[in-house]
């Protein structure tokens, strides 16, 4: 692993991840120019913002133009990119909307990057690639079998940038499990966020059904992860897919552990539902190739969203900056008011 000085494009660097990953890049010495639209502000970053090593700039990568303009003048090493309109939710509000941003754009950017001297590209996929498995654990040598357009996308993806790879242009990819903890950029519109903000905001927690599996990773060791990508022997990770998660659970099983950590009393509610969809993602490879594994207990995210919550960092936890789907919908004029996708 070289710890050498990168210069790295970070698409989506004020957001969810972003915001906790860019401190960790400038943290170990790297340059880093975040690219994002700042649907939510420049606050996330606030803590970066004056420092030497970081650039923001304001911008919409479905602006070809722009994306070219900026690779071609940056000198940049590497990029990482995040990106998206995330989630199934927030994808299926606007099918056009998603293909643009996640999927032509993404091939703009990874085309152009290889053009203009990128030698590595991290590609921020997702584990929703694989559809639904019968099987005991989901491993990178299965078929993607994407159902969702957001998954189709992320899967398009991976097979743009495999197909980009040569000598001098190195790609891996990212299949993350359901990421979870505190953020200068929270959502609140995630598994353990979700059920943590009930027990605290409600004291009681709502299951839709409970028996469904669902992996999870805490947001520090996934963006960790993401740090470890960027200085990794280029051998080991070029042309890859990396699962990346802590832990399988049940619903249920989460739901009853945020209870115990935040207060036994507080009540567990079942709602019935027919989507019973389980997916248990094995994170072996990750280990084995590179030898990273998380570090952090999914239950170490409940107590930071509840410090989050006691010290009043997260303000009005209602509002729609919190859940993409519904800032989404609030704010239409945002998405058709950005520069349009270049032909």
């Amino acid at each position: 692993m070289s710890t050498e000085s990168r210069h790295i494009l970070l698409t989506g660097g004020a957001g969810y991840l972003g915001a906790v990953l860019t401190p960790k890049l400038l943290e170990r010495g790297h340059r880093v120019t975040c690219l994002d639209c700042l649907l939510f502000g420049e606050g996330p970053l606030a803590s970066v913002r004056d420092h030497a090593g970081f650039t923001l700039l304001q911008g919409d990568i479905r602006d070809h133009d722009m994306v070219t303009r900026t690779l071609r003048e940056g000198d940049f090493d590497q990029i990482i990119h995040l990106a998206a309109i995330s989630n199934d939710p927030s994808s299926e509000l606007d099918h056009e909307l998603t293909r643009d941003v996640n999927l032509k754009a993404v091939e703009h950017i990874m085309t152009a990057a290889r053009e203009h001297g990128v030698r590595r590209f991290i590609y921020a996929s997702s584990a929703s690639v694989y559809g639904i498995k019968e099987v005991d654990d989901v491993h990178e040598d299965l078929p993607l079998d994407p159902i969702t357009i957001y998954a189709r996308c992320k899967a398009e993806g991976e097979t743009i940038l495999n197909g980009l790879i040569n000598d001098d242009f190195c790609g891996v990819s990212v299949r993350a499990a359901t990421v979870c903890g505190y953020s200068p950029r929270l959502r609140l519109d995630l598994t353990i966020n979700i059920l943590t903000s009930h027990a605290i905001l409600n004291r009681a927690i709502r299951v839709f059904g409970g028996s469904q599996m669902r992996p999870n990773i805490h947001i520090e060791d996934l963006t960790d992860f993401y740090v470890e990508l960027v200085e990794a022997d280029r051998d080991l990770i070029n042309g890859e897919a990396f699962n990346i998660s802590h832990s399988n659970a049940t619903v249920m099983g989460l739901a009853e552990m945020i209870r115990d950590a935040i207060d036994p009393e507080i009540e567990i509610n079942v709602v019935p539902t027919d989507d019973l969809r389980s997916y248990h993602l094995s994170a072996d490879k990750v280990a084995r190739v590179l030898g990273y594994q998380p570090k952090r207990a999914l239950v170490e995210a409940v107590n930071d969203l509840r410090d989050a919550f006691a010290e009043g960092r997260i303000p009005a936890p209602d509002a729609a900056h919190y859940r993409n789907v519904v800032l989404m919908k609030e704010n239409p004029e945002f998405w058709t008011h950005q520069t349009p996708p270049q032909a």
